[in-house]
């Protein structure tokens, strides 16, 4: 069974805590029968959520929901942009089918309205 838990140690994640520079760097993994199959790299701002990189093992699905899993705890926190700096620009082509992101942006505005989006969307399947 598939399970997204935040962890408390950024253990394995080095490269990624020097990406992160002074800022505290949160890790989410995504997690099959114990195993870490995904994970997402990110930190909170004051006003943003900055996205430093994450895996999905190649499942769209997967980084739908990782994604949304940050979106969420920083929607909670009153942080209503998100920023991904990722080192990988290829990395961007699943976050734009996803539209997470369009164009030559790196940025998901008010992220609030983008989970209320999806609220919408089941309400007029009805």
């Amino acid at each position: 069974m598939l399970e997204i838990q935040e962890r408390f140690d950024t253990v394995g994640y080095e490269k990624l805590k020097e990406a992160a520079g002074g800022a505290e760097l949160h890790i989410t993994e995504a997690l099959d029968r114990g195993g870490v199959i995904g994970f997402i790299a990110y930190s909170y701002g004051a006003d943003r959520t900055v996205v430093y990189d994450y895996d999905d093992g190649g499942d769209l699905m997967l980084c739908d929901g990782l994604v949304r899993s940050v979106m969420l705890k920083s929607v909670l926190k009153g942080i209503k942009h998100m920023l991904f700096e990722l080192d990988d620009s290829s990395r961007f082509d699943d976050l734009k089918k996803l539209r997470f992101v369009s164009g030559d942006s790196r940025q998901c505005s008010d992220l609030d309205s983008f989970m209320n989006g999806c609220q919408s969307c089941r309400n007029k399947k009805e």
